[in-house]
């Protein structure tokens, strides 16, 4: 027997009580920070151009290539900050707490951006003329989410790319081996894990509401994930090198983001879920086992290439 999905209507109605809970909890944790504190401003200089400084070289930062790949990753992804409050503000809208934390969240989001901007320029880390034509070239494709308009699949979204999010920049900064570098991406994964808390436990009302209808939603989500940044000019390339570093792989992925998520939302324990649903849960189970492979091959074929190389 399938169950009735729920309308978007209905369910952004049901779920609003939750959502002011949320909302309070969250603004009763989140911890007030000034991203000026954050950037060794007197490290600084003119670059070349109108200021007549000097031009950007790799020599200016000791910083790794790769580090250097990451943290231009982080940046630009969250750089597209404009379309994902169109996208969240269409699905949500703007009226009772999900309008507030639609703007909430984008006034926390957009601390991001400007704190390792004005980081990774007043240390010279990544060279400015590249970083702002790579900035241009992706927001100029602005960013739409393969489940636009779709609600449930959207909170199971961003409960796993929040948490992505959080992982990649903590693991980001400890790769700088920058101390400060570091300090300031561990402030900004702070955020990204309270945003995080709210969304999945948003997704975990959800699934009480309307367990068939989320749990297809998780399998879809989680079987066709992809990083809101995977259009960022050069993105295959750098991601590559993140994984080989371990900055963030398929590993990383499954263990560190899917399944702590899934775990917390007891998916393979629910209970009162049609034969859809158990089909949907069935599906889901198999590919987590087979993202396990993936994984291990990957680190194989890693320690390989690093035993090689002769890279610790």
């Amino acid at each position: 027997m399938t169950t009735q999905a729920w309308s978007q209507t209905d369910l952004l109605h049901e779920m609003t009580p939750v959502v002011e809970g949320e909302l309070n909890r969250h603004i009763g944790v989140a911890k007030e920070w000034f991203p000026h504190d954050y950037v060794p401003w007197s490290d600084g200089r003119n670059f070349d151009g109108l200021m007549e400084g000097d031009a950007w070289s790799p020599e200016d930062s000791p910083m790794s290539d790769v580090a250097r790949s990451a943290l231009i990753v982080n940046l630009l992804t969250e750089d597209n900050l404009p379309s994902y409050h169109h996208e969240i503000a269409l699905i949500f809208g703007r009226d009772d707490a999900w309008g507030e934390w639609v703007h909430r969240w984008t006034a926390e989001e957009g601390r991001h951006g400007i704190a390792m901007r004005d980081y990774l320029l007043v240390k010279r880390s990544v060279d400015p003329v590249e970083l702002e034509r790579f900035r241009m070239t992706h927001m100029s494709q602005g960013y739409e989410s393969a489940h636009s308009g779709e609600l449930i699949h959207s909170l199971a979204y961003v409960s796993f790319q929040e948490l992505a999010t959080r992982v990649s920049h903590r693991n980001t900064g400890k790769y700088t081996n920058d101390p400060m570098a570091e300090r300031l991406l561990a402030r900004i994964a702070a955020d990204e894990n309270l945003h995080m808390i709210f969304y999945r436990n948003l997704l975990d009302a959800a699934l009480k509401i309307s367990p068939d209808q989320t749990m297809k939603a998780v399998l879809e989500v989680v079987k066709g994930f992809q990083m809101p940044g995977a259009d960022i000019p050069g993105f295959q390339r750098k991601a590559v090198e993140m994984a080989v570093a371990g900055i963030y792989d398929l590993r990383s992925h499954r263990d560190e983001v899917v399944m702590p998520v899934l775990r917390f939302w007891k998916i393979f324990e629910l209970e009162g879920l049609s034969a859809e649903g158990e089909q949907a849960r069935t599906e889901l189970s198999n590919f987590m086992d087979d993202l396990d492979k993936q994984a291990a091959r990957f680190e194989d074929k890693r320690d390989t290439l690093k035993s090689r190389m002769n890279i610790e």
